[in-house]
């Protein structure tokens, strides 16, 4: 069974940091991308950053670069979201994503907003920053 777990969320400060993490069981992340969204309530779920495990190539949503740092280790078979320098508006559920990427080089900034290109999901987890 294909399953993705996320960890790692909680309640922290105003410029204080959390790494949230994606495990995946029943599937190897090294064919996949993999997409970290979240949505706040009342709001649309957005992309906040993919990492492809296929070239490496990385994307950012512009409310998070130069804070937020995605990475991943295929030997754990997880994917992490450093998340520094929060702010009270990243409070949200956030959500890992994957799809299988069968060709190199193919991913763009529109595979980190597309939420429909993903075919597992995790639960989420709550990220909830004071002001």
């Amino acid at each position: 069974e294909v399953q993705l777990v996320e960890s790692g969320g909680g309640l922290v400060q105003a410029g204080g940091s959390l790494r949230l993490s994606c495990a995946a069981s029943g599937f190897s992340f090294g064919g996949y991308t993999v997409g970290w969204f979240r949505q706040a309530p009342g709001k649309e779920r957005e992309g906040v950053s993919c990492i492809s495990n296929v070239d490496g190539t990385s994307f950012y949503a512009g409310s998070v670069k130069g804070r937020f740092t995605i990475s991943s280790d295929n030997a754990k078979n997880t994917v992490y979201l450093q998340m520094n320098s929060l702010k009270p508006e990243d409070t949200a559920v956030y959500f890992c994503a994957a799809f299988r990427q069968r060709i190199a080089g193919i991913i763009t900034i529109h595979t980190m907003e597309d939420d429909s290109l993903y075919d597992s999901w995790g639960q989420g987890t709550q990220v909830t920053v004071s002001s």
